[in-house]
């Protein structure tokens, strides 16, 4: 078990033939000899039960295919943080050399070392490392204590994801090196965090971006934790199932971006109560199912006092399926850009380009769209366009170009909160411009053509009904036909 005793596996992460698990049992299951490590795996299609075995339960599985036993000698329990550095950074492209030997003094002796230039080289390349990437390559822990600071002083950017890290403690004894670290990528490490434990506070002093997607932390962890994160701006919690339990007050009041992303549980009572993060300046939503929100302290026309720095918001792939969102929306003081593609709102229609408009008129301050910027002259046609298309709709509400008897009742308004401030913007919609256009039916279409032989006043006048659009056509036509044959009746049929 790679000089891993039996009695401290319980809880350690482990990689077997490319799969991650951790270990929940070690020792004996009868009738079969031998030491078995009883496994949950992070995918349950790899496993076999839920930790039961003829009748015997050894270890509980949240999943009940999610069980395995695995002989010990199949485990690999992972390398340290130095060992995983030292086995992709150094001297990885370089040919050897030939190895010197040269004369040190140690005390007032002199010592012969053979290889002393190839440690200096691997000293010198590690010193010099400040962006490391280490995914999936099996670190579980931090290894000696203070030979990180040693060999790596500079390092300002690792990303660990998918590797065995177990705990928040074995994630701050590496960090506790690196005095320097602004980004930190953890994603898909099942790190525990006992609730007894204080908050390490000044761990991360100067963490600017936390990434802890698909890692199974909870809100609770993220609050407890957020306090050794005194300069954090960025923080992905991507898949986590994460319910937001309590608001934030003493913590995370530097984070200008958060990656809610699909998380399933989040509705928007949830959301209100990370509402007043001071600097949160971008939200990232997409693929939480949320299909509703409403901004109680904002009437029709008003800002919403929640969200106050929020610029940009990502709505993808969730059950936006009303209006009447898009018009909450224009009651964020702040909100410049959006994205809201693959909802029902914006792919049920037909007509993609009027959806867009229609989102750009009811958001007065929008200034991007689905990743488009919106020009002038774009919004002044949205803004027209919107405003006629509902104008029947106003007048029919109560409004009126008198703006003294222009009074569209509560429904309308509440449905179009925007519409009585584009009136004041262009002017009320005239009767011309809302005159409502025939269906396109083909007795609506058709063009009444009356033929008559002018050398023949006993003759009645013929008519005949052709599309409309056949008009130029059937003219010239006739014109041919009268030019060789003025005079003489000719077929029409």
């Amino acid at each position: 078990m790679n000089s891993t005793s039996t009695s401290d596996v319980i809880g350690r992460r482990v990689e077997v033939n490319g799969e991650h698990a951790t270990v929940r049992f070690s020792g004996l299951v009868p009738p079969v000899a031998g030491l078995w490590l009883g496994v949950e795996w992070d995918n349950p299609e790899r496993g076999k039960h839920d930790g039961s075995h003829e009748g015997t339960v050894y270890f509980k599985c949240r999943h009940p295919t999610a069980g395995s036993f695995i002989r010990p000698h199949k485990v690999n329990f992972g390398v340290d943080f130095l060992t995983a550095i030292k086995n992709r950074y150094v001297l990885e492209d370089e040919p050897k050399e030939e190895e010197t030997e040269q004369i040190v003094i140690i005390g007032n002796k002199p010592v012969e070392t053979i290889g002393f230039d190839s440690v200096i080289k691997q000293q010198s390349q590690l010193s010099k490392l400040q962006d490391v990437s280490l995914r999936n390559c099996a670190v579980n822990g931090a290894g000696d204590k203070g030979e990180i600071a040693k060999a790596c002083p500079n390092i300002r950017s690792i990303d660990l994801s998918k590797n065995l890290l177990s705990s928040w403690e074995e994630v701050i004894d590496i960090a506790d090196q690196l005095k320097h670290l602004e980004v930190l990528n953890l994603s898909e490490n099942k790190l525990t965090s006992p609730s007894s434990s204080p908050s390490p506070t000044g761990t991360f002093p100067t963490l600017k971006v936390l990434v802890l997607n698909r890692t199974g932390v909870t809100w609770a962890e993220v609050l407890r934790c957020a306090s050794g994160w005194p300069v954090l701006e960025k923080l992905y919690l991507e898949s986590n199932n994460i319910i937001i339990s309590e608001r934030p007050t003493d913590v995370l009041q530097t984070v200008k971006l958060l990656d809610l992303s699909s998380n399933q549980l989040i509705d928007e009572n949830q959301l209100f109560l990370i509402a007043y993060l001071p600097r949160l300046e971008q939200l990232i939503l997409s693929d939480i199912g949320i299909s509703s929100i409403h901004f109680p302290d904002a009437g029709i026309g008003c800002k919403t006092s929640m969200f106050p720095s929020l610029q940009y918001l990502v709505l993808n792939d969730n059950q936006i399926a009303q209006w009447s969102f898009m018009n909450e929306l224009d009651k964020l003081q702040s909100l410049h850009a959006l994205s809201c593609t693959r909802n029902p709102l914006t792919e049920g229609s037909k007509d993609a380009q009027t959806t867009r408009q229609f989102i750009i008129a009811r958001i007065g301050q929008l200034r991007t769209l689905n990743k488009c910027a919106i020009e002038p002259e774009e919004r002044r046609g949205a803004e027209l366009d919107y405003r006629k298309a509902f104008g029947n709709e106003w007048k029919k509400a109560g409004g009126h170009q008198d703006p003294e008897k222009n009074r569209p009742n509560e429904e309308f308004l509440a449905a179009h909160p925007r519409y009585q401030a584009l009136c004041l913007k262009y002017g009320a919609p005239e009767d011309g411009e809302l005159k409502t256009q025939q269906p396109f039916l083909l007795k609506n279409q058709l063009l009444t053509l009356k033929i008559k032989y002018p050398n023949q006043h006993d003759q009645k006048v013929i008519e005949k009904q052709l599309p409309v659009n056949l008009q130029e056509r059937s003219g010239m036509l006739l014109l041919g036909l009268c030019s060789s044959n003025w005079g003489r009746p000719f077929p029409l049929e």
